[in-house]
């Protein structure tokens, strides 16, 4: 290959390269939504969803919801002679052209709360982090509120701690079932979507999955269509209280100041009226002599 033609494709792989996004003092919105989140209309994620409002710019819920946690999830594996089969945060896939290889870099982000709301995307580039950045920018648009509570059997306690109920998602041949469980179980679930349960705020769930789940990009979606379908079952007010659940966030109102033990001891030391017994005649005249 000439010179001339290594130049010219050189330029046109220079061309292709996206720059990194830096971050904005500022933000300015272009949507209805994000001017009324601005001015102070909307003050609360809730409400959003409660009007069905689409969100469009990720400002949005970075305003709205400040403490948003984020991670990358594992769906990439190393290639090599010493380092294939260990998982990766970057799925590498290749092209072949008249030109050569053709490297695009893929990665799934997640976004939560802890507290009852989750996002989930992926983003593709030909570099690394523009394809980070894009997978989070995606998973705070695609914000959902999860439904909470606690459906379980084994325990009387009707805690936000699981699901309230059963439910069952599939994407290719993957089919995955979530089940409720009692406090203090933990997420008996595959690593990946351990992750994404505990950023959506559930703490204690059994699982049962079928199919190829060694695609993860396939069980994470197969979670994520079972995480939506607990929204889409009607519920009464009834089951509401029997199994208590949430939609969304919990708003703690108040807080209970701490008591320390030994305050507790001294309360109970001076609320005790001590009595001084009788003596009688005799014992005086007795003590008298």
């Amino acid at each position: 290959m000439s010179e001339q033609r290594k130049h010219q494709r050189n330029q046109r792989n220079q061309r292709h390269i996206e720059d990194v996004p830096e971050p904005k003092a500022e933000w300015n919105p272009t949507t209805a939504l994000g001017k009324m989140v601005k001015e102070g209309t909307i003050t609360d994620i809730n409400e959003i969803f409660d009007r069905s409002l689409p969100i469009l710019e990720s400002e949005i819920v970075d305003h709205l919801m400040p403490g948003l946690e984020e991670d990358l999830l594992l769906i990439g594996q190393a290639k090599g002679k010493f380092g294939g089969g260990q998982r990766r945060i970057f799925r590498q896939t290749q092209k072949k052209t008249c030109e050569g290889n053709k490297i695009h870099f893929m990665t799934c982000a997640v976004v939560g709360n802890r507290n009852g709301f989750i996002g989930v995307a992926t983003g593709k580039s030909k570099e690394t982090v523009p394809a980070r950045d894009k997978a989070k920018r995606k998973a705070r648009l695609s914000l959902m509120r999860i439904r909470r509570g606690c459906g379980s059997w084994e325990t009387d306690m009707r805690d936000a701690n699981s699901i309230p109920f059963s439910v069952e998602g599939k994407c290719g041949s993957v089919r995955i079932t979530l089940m409720p469980a009692p406090q203090g179980k933990g997420l008996c679930i595959e690593k990946e979507c351990a992750k994404i349960l505990e950023m959506a705020g559930i703490k204690d769930i059994w699982s049962k999955t079928k199919g190829q789940t060694k695609t993860k990009l396939n069980l994470i979606k197969a979670l994520l269509d079972a995480l939506r379908k607990l929204s889409e079952v009607k519920i009464t007010a009834e089951d509401v209280a029997k199994l208590g659940i949430v939609e969304g966030m919990i708003k703690h109102t108040g807080s209970i100041e701490p008591v320390e033990p030994a305050e507790l001891i001294v309360e109970a030391i001076d609320s005790v009226e001590f009595v001084e017994p009788e003596t009688s005649g005799t014992d005086s005249g007795e003590q008298e002599k």
